[in-house]
């Protein structure tokens, strides 16, 4: 077999006690066989059920025994017909034994692939909740080591997954079964993983082997007189889509060997001479410095590069408290000491225990490769092992530079008034919201990210299979195992339903209608203010016959004047000649409103007024400047109350009031404050 190529068996309980997950364990499989469509083409797969009520493999036909346990695929190159064998998953009638499909396993890839070298795995799902069958000669566990043996031998791995259904207590059986898989283990040849839900079973299963490689060998530098040898791996980084790539149906079909690859080539042209093409030779790069272009040529930027040497140097300790856990950045990294080097592996070792037993974290400089451009700045923090055989290490977190980290300065939650802070009935309710969903309740952990698959990828993987065979299918809704990753448990919603009621009666709630992004759609309207100025106009025109002397759409607007001061306004808004523009229109539009009310008689200017309080208020919305608005309307009625009190009655009667911060968020008004100005105005000068 090739270096990357792997045979896998799939031993599959299909018993009684596996119905309820039978469909997930066909999705992850069928997710597993994807995945090697994609990135694995050259690996086979075989597929073995037992608690079937059939028996077929070629064991039971030799040798006899080996009951319900049948071989559903023969290990072969992954194909669709190893998909469809997935999906066609029997529901088995009996209980099955787990030893003897490990042995029709074991005995499939002996036969297939003999003793030639390779990567062969064996992965187990099952419930362990069924006795096995006394073997012929000794006991259970002596027929674990020969089995174990053998695998050594042939160089063969096992994964089991153990399924264990909420609610189901360990009986003396399954404890037998679970120490047998682990005997399995101690012999190093397996690895077994307990899950106790649907989706943590999704995510048990690793559906793409990824070859641990390293990202840099060498020497940890302590001082220049002590070096440690290391070696570096990636403990976790993001799974990402496939790449897909662009394909060209233009090919012949007679031709068999037509890539179907798109090919794109660029061409770089002269604006002077547009039908010339640039040699490469005659271009440049150029970066903006002001209003100007700096050309730098590639020979000038490789001079510039900062080209450190490769190697990873101790800067110091500090106390762990001292790191904050998000300053943590990228992908986190492994530092093992060299294989087989005892002294590299006691030093780091001493190294590592005695940060653990300090409360330490070492500071380190890294230059992964020779020639690399950049200079990752990290902590190591100690990883003490708790198996014999497994050495000690550190995890390394790379560090953020004063460049990449971003200050924001947010309002105290305590300076706030206690009006908008929340009373003890409102903190205890919450309290036990956030109890209910709590998702590491003692004794369990949900949603364990070892095993919770990205809801997206797998999605992706499904509907690419259900797009190969169907080309005009639709996109199918988001199976019910995923959405509880996505989603909160319906059972724990429904069982808690009396405390979500009381969340709701301790808050004041209201329906929350979906509002128009202002910052967007409304500047675009005061962008298009000429459209919307020549229909005004057109309106208007109807409406008396007066004003059809509008002003043209294209005129340039840089006062409110008394014709149109709305229109002017919103002519303003939309000009934004400069960034201070804005800030300009709302003080026009200050000075004029003020004006109308100081030299209004008798209330000739009152609806005028109006509208212009109005305009401004929606502007002040739109553009997040409620303070503007704000303090205008309460300077104007603290200075007008007396002489124009009829008017601000009816601005309160068009609920024309203070902007409140459900309507812009930079508002220091609440909704109570808004509703209220008026009268406590009244009140206030009584």
């Amino acid at each position: 077999m090739a270096r990357n190529k792997e045979a896998l068996v799939l031993l599959l309980d299909v018993g009684p006690s596996m119905h309820g997950v039978l469909q997930e364990v066909k999705n992850i499989c069928s997710t597993l066989v994807h995945k090697k469509l994609v990135y694995n083409r050259s690996d086979e797969i075989g597929i073995v059920l037992f608690g079937t009520k059939e028996t077929c493999n070629e064991l039971a036909k030799e040798l006899g025994g080996y009951k319900h346990v049948t071989v559903a695929h023969d290990i072969k190159v992954v194909d669709e017909g190893t998909s469809q064998a997935l999906q066609n998953l029997p529901a088995g009638s009996v209980p099955g034994d787990f030893l003897d499909a490990i042995v029709v396993g074991l005995d499939m890839v002996i036969r297939k692939f003999g003793n030639t070298k390779g990567k062969r795995r064996l992965c187990l799902i099952t419930s362990t909740q069924y006795p096995l069958r006394d073997p012929p000669e000794g006991t259970k566990e002596d027929q674990v080591d020969t089995i174990a043996d053998q695998m050594k031998r042939h160089g063969i791995k096992m994964e089991c997954i153990v399924f264990t259904e909420p609610g189901v207590h360990h009986n003396s059986v399954m404890e037998e079964n679970d120490r047998l898989l682990y005997q399995f283990r101690s012999r190093s040849v397996a690895k077994v993983v307990q899950v106790d839900s649907p989706t943590s079973l999704l995510g048990a299963l690793k559906t793409r082997n990824v070859l641990p490689v390293t990202i840099f060998r060498g020497d940890l530098e302590v001082s220049p007189n002590f070096k440690i040898k290391v070696w570096v791996y990636k403990k976790t980084a993001e799974e990402k889509f496939p790449t897909l790539k662009k394909y060209s149906d233009k090919a012949p079909p007679s031709d068999k060997f037509a890539s179907h690859e798109v090919k794109v080539d660029y061409e770089y042209k002269s604006v002077i001479e547009p039908d010339k093409v640039v040699p490469p030779d005659q271009r440049i790069k150029g970066y903006l410095y002001g209003p100007q272009v700096v050309p730098i040529s590639s020979a000038e930027w490789e001079a510039v590069k900062f080209k450190p040497e490769k190697g990873v140097k101790l800067l110091g300790f500090t106390d762990r408290s001292s790191i904050s856990r998000h300053h943590f950045m990228k992908d986190v990294c492994l530092f093992m000491p060299e294989p087989g080097n005892t002294k590299a592996t006691l030093a780091v070792s001493s190294i590592a225990r005695a940060m653990h037993q300090m409360n330490k974290v070492a500071i380190v400089r890294c230059v992964w490769r020779q020639g690399q451009g950049n200079v990752a700045l990290g902590v190591l923090t100690p990883n003490i092992s708790s198996v014999n055989n497994v050495q000690d290490s550190f995890y390394f977190n790379v560090l953020p530079f004063a460049e990449d980290i971003r200050e924001f300065q947010f309002r105290s939650f305590s300076s706030l008034p206690s009006s908008s802070q929340p009373t003890e009935e409102q903190q205890e309710a919450a309290d036990n919201f956030v109890k209910m969903l709590d998702l590491a309740p003692p004794g369990r952990e949900v949603l364990k990210p070892e095993f919770t698959p990205n809801p997206m990828l797998e999605r992706f993987y499904s509907y690419l299979d259900l797009k190969a065979k169907q080309p005009d299918a639709n996109v199918p809704p988001l199976e019910r195992c995923l959405r509880r990753i996505t989603e909160p448990d319906p059972d724990v919603i429904d069982q808690q339903t009396p405390l979500i009621q009381n969340l709701g009666k301790a808050f004041e709630l209201k329906e929350n209608p979906k509002k128009k992004k202002a910052r967007t759609q409304d500047r675009l309207a005061y962008i298009d203010a000429g459209d919307q100025a020549k229909s005004a106009a057109e309106a208007s025109a109807e409406k008396d016959g007066v004003w059809g002397a509008l002003y043209p759409p294209s005129e340039n607007i840089g006062q409110i004047r008394d014709l149109n001061p709305v229109q002017d306004f919103e002519a303003m808004l939309a000009k934004r000649s400069s960034s201070t523009w804005v800030q300009k229109a709302i003080e026009e539009m200050q000075k004029y409103t003020a004006a109308l009310l100081e030299n209004s008689r008798e209330g000739d200017n009152y609806q005028k007024a109006l509208e212009c309080f109005a305009a401004l208020r929606k502007a002040c919305i739109i553009e997040q400047e409620p303070e503007e608005f704000n303090q205008f309307l309460t300077k104007t009625y603290e200075r007008l109350k007396d002489n124009a009190a009829n008017f601000f009655q009816l601005l309160s009667s068009k609920n024309i009031s203070l902007i409140s911060k459900e309507e812009a968020p930079d508002s220091d008004v609440t909704e109570e404050m808004a509703r209220s100005f008026y009268l406590k105005q009244e009140a206030a000068s009584q």
